[in-house]
């Protein structure tokens, strides 16, 4: 309705004037003149109907004429021989304004393309109706839309649909393939990860995010953690006066449940904003592996279920204080407090070399445990009067808890009771200044401390039935510390000549760790300091095409648990053991990337290389102890990470976005990788060649009645390293949804993992033992329902904007 309403003020404007002005000279007989157009937008080329053409009269800068757009955008109007100031308007789009136009014949302006303009679409919140896409020099930026296969989802959910990303079934996330990725909050390390990453972006509702920043090339401000890339989640904060917010319900199967809110409140100089949500969930759960000893000859068959169940709330709770028109101040918290419960069944099959059952046992580890998080966190920004000018100040505490207390039940009798106690805290100084240079440079200086202590207290009772009681096990229990200090200054420079831009940065970080197990008296420190250029080239082919070159040295630093040389089981015949020895990997990271726009497509692809020394891999072998099950001595495997390789990685991926009409839109992301991996650890070779490839397809089209329908589908090629080979995953979402109310409520419903086939398979061969395994985190499809409703808020209207922009040196 504003569509119409908007245009018909505006000739009601044009009437007002032809009477309460003087009577130009000219009467309508004088208008012997037609001028002819058509309005386009000029994303989608579809015409803009109801857009406003109004004629000024360059001596006095008064309208004089107008007219509006038909169905077909066309228009249409005759007017008298004049000089003129001509403005093409429609309403949330950018004014286009033809100046000093002599017109003193028929003329067809032709057809002109308007965009979309974010910054006046009113007094309203604006909530985004589709995931769009702006190139920046070092990112892609995803301002996420509304997907309708994640409505009532979470983090993970929409991570899992955003191009080059990738979620595996067990929730750990991946960028091109990789899993070594760093992941951000708001551009800094947050307590809505915590300690357990992945069970923490379940905990975050896909309501609360506004974009996903996707950077491949990071320069010289962000840290250089993450031989991948970066992930940076920013959350929605609206700075609108008044109340504005949204409320989500959603309830599904198997049993999940939630509801979340995002709030915001501004009046004045303050604004108050809060994004809460509380979230029950259950997940069952199957693992399978299949183990052939190859010396002995025998085998063993193991089966894996298990039923987890999460719920917690989480909040994010914070005040803007606007203390001038230059300054401003911002204070949050964020607290997280969840439960979880896991009841685990683990049975083991014995057979000997002829596949003769020769014995079986049944393990139960019934689990629980929780996890609570408390975050502060304060920014101070000074603006100063040349625009881009400012200086930031950051500081960040953060305080992790999370605990767990399991009783292991081996054959009926209760064996063992396992305690662990997690606590890790973290402090985060951070400054950054940006100094513009004339009217196309700028120069930014920065520091960033990380300051991290983390403690682990696991304890082993084991049952004695002698005494009917439990005593410590020394031989299993341990306390392990760790801490990692970090500090970093970093330098950066860019400029834009023309259609060329560039960014040139280095940072130099300087990492302290220390290792110490008072219960073995293990104690280690490491002292190391890096430096790590970043360069990023830009260059625009006209208004449609541009080309960018990237390159960025990135290191992965060893996590704590990686570290930790005491042993673990999952299972009495697999243990885990970390590595003390362990040293980050180095890796240089080059990417070529182009982007084009035609009329109803956007094409974005990339080539990519990069090599990586002392890379940390996960080696499998006997330890050459056997535990006795049933009274046969089985081998105990370990699963340790080791640097041993060197790797070289190529790739290459494009997406397109096609938008045949304003009901319909397709999307498609390929990446195509090849890995080369080259090392030796205890006198085995460890080479191996690895090409795979991911796709994903999104389709989404509006139906009759204004139902919105969307598939995507998404398959994960296989792969394969010097130990395992694992097979293709492939997958399909399907989601229904119906705005509500003059598009104030939405209900949506979806269906994830429709065929029931996301799930792991593979193969690990060793010297000494052979395994098939099948892993599902999540067993069966999932079904949602979602109901949404917004107060003082509006969807963008239903339009793609992929723009690149060749030059932002802000970051």
């Amino acid at each position: 309705m504003s569509k119409i309403l908007f245009p018909l003020l505006l000739l009601f404007t044009f009437t007002l004037y032809s009477h309460a002005t003087p009577k130009s000279s000219k009467s309508a007989a004088d208008k012997d003149i037609t001028i002819t157009g058509k309005v386009i937008d000029k994303d989608t080329g579809e015409p803009l109907e109801y857009a406003t053409i109004a004629f000024f009269s360059k001596k006095d800068n008064k309208i004089v004429d107008g007219c509006i757009t038909d169905t077909q955008g066309e228009f249409s109007i005759q007017v008298a021989k004049d000089l003129y100031n001509i403005t093409i308007e429609y309403i949330s789009y950018k004014k286009i304004t033809i100046s000093n136009k002599k017109l003193d014949s028929n003329v067809n302006l032709g057809t002109i393309s308007l965009e979309i303009d974010f910054a006046s679409l009113g007094e309203v919140e604006i909530i985004a109706e589709r995931t769009t896409v702006e190139i920046k020099l070092d990112k892609k930026i995803y301002n996420v839309g509304k997907d309708l296969t994640v409505s009532g989802g979470n983090v993970s959910d929409v991570l899992d649909n955003i191009p080059s990303v990738s979620v595996d079934v067990e929730g750990n996330v991946a960028l091109r393939g990789n899993d070594n990725v760093t992941i951000l909050i708001n551009g800094k390390p947050s307590g809505l990860v915590g300690l357990n990453s992945t069970e923490a972006l379940r905990q975050l509702p896909a309501d609360a995010i506004e974009k996903v920043e996707v950077i491949t090339s990071p320069s010289a401000r962000y840290q250089s953690e993450g031989t991948a890339g970066i992930l940076n989640i920013i959350l929605r904060r609206s700075k609108l006066q008044g109340f504005n917010g949204a409320i989500t319900t959603n309830a599904g199967y198997p049993n999940s449940a939630g509801i979340s809110g995002n709030v915001n409140y501004r009046t004045g100089d303050i604004n108050f904003f809060s994004t809460t949500s509380y979230n029950y969930r259950e997940s069952p759960g199957h693992s399978y592996t299949f183990t052939k000893y190859k010396a002995e000859g025998n085998y063993i068959d193991e089966k894996n279920d298990w039923d987890n169940t999460s719920k917690g709330l989480t909040s994010n709770i914070g005040l803007e204080w606007y203390i001038n028109d230059s300054a401003s101040l911002t204070t949050s918290l964020v607290y997280r407090d969840s439960d979880n419960e896991r009841y685990a069944e683990n049975k083991i099959f014995q057979f000997d070399e002829n596949l003769n059952l020769t014995g079986q046992s049944l393990r139960l580890e019934p689990e629980f445990g929780d996890s609570k998080t408390i975050q502060y966190a304060t920014n101070f920004t000074k603006n100063f009067k040349t625009s881009g000018h400012k200086f930031t100040f950051d500081f960040q505490y953060e305080d992790n808890d999370d605990n767990k207390n399991s009783i292991i039940v081996n054959d009926g009798v209760n064996s063992e009771q396992i305690t662990t106690l997690e606590n890790q805290q973290n402090i985060l100084l951070q400054s950054d200044y940006v100094l513009p240079i004339g009217e196309n440079s700028q120069f930014e200086l920065g520091y960033r401390g990380d300051f991290s202590t983390k403690s682990t207290d696991y304890a082993v009772d084991t049952y004695n039935e002698a005494t009917d009681s439990y005593t410590v096990n020394d031989s299993l229990s341990n306390i392990f510390n760790f801490k990692v200090y970090i500090s970093a200054l970093y330098a950066q420079y860019g400029s834009k000549i023309n259609k060329f831009s560039y960014l040139f940065g280095l940072r130099m970080e300087n990492t302290q760790t220390t290792i110490d197990q008072p219960t073995t008296g293990y104690f280690k420190k490491k002292n190391i300091t890096g430096l790590f250029p970043t360069i990023n080239f830009s260059y625009e082919l006209n208004d449609k095409e541009s080309l960018t070159l990237g390159y960025s040295r990135r290191l992965q630093r060893p996590r704590g648990h990686h570290l930790n040389p005491f042993p673990s089981r999952t299972s009495l015949t697999n243990i885990f053991q970390g590595n003390p020895d362990l040293d980050p990997s180095y890796s240089g990271l080059f990417d070529l990337g182009y982007l084009n726009r035609f009329s109803k497509v956007t094409l974005s692809t990339s080539i990519y290389f990069q090599h990586e020394k002392d890379e940390s891999n996960w080696v499998s072998f006997e330890t050459g102890e056997t535990v006795s099950i049933n009274g046969q001595d089985i081998p105990v495997i370990q699963r340790t990470p080791v640097n041993m390789a060197k790797e070289d990685r190529f790739g290459y991926e494009f997406n397109v976005n096609y938008t045949p009409t304003r009901k319909w839109r397709i999307n498609t992301d390929f990446n195509l990788f090849k890995n080369m991996t080259r090392g030796d650890y205890n006198g085995v070779n460890y080479d191996a060649d690895n090409l795979s490839w991911n796709v994903r397809l999104s389709n989404k089209y509006t139906l009759p009645g204004n139902i919105d329908w969307q598939t995507n589908m998404d398959y994960r090629g296989p792969s394969k390293d010097a130990q395992n080979t694992r097979d293709g995953i492939f997958s399909i979402n399907l989601a229904l949804s119906k705005d509500l109310f003059e598009d104030k409520a939405s209900i949506a419903f979806n269906i994830s993992d429709l065929l029931n086939s996301r799930r792991y398979k593979g193969d690990i061969n060793t010297p000494t033992f052979y395994t098939t395994r099948d892993l599902q985190f999540r067993v069966g499809q999932s079904f949602n329902l979602s109901f949404t409703y917004r107060f003082n808020q509006k969807k963008k209207p239903e339009r793609p904007n992929n723009r690149g922009e060749g030059f932002d040196i802000d970051g």
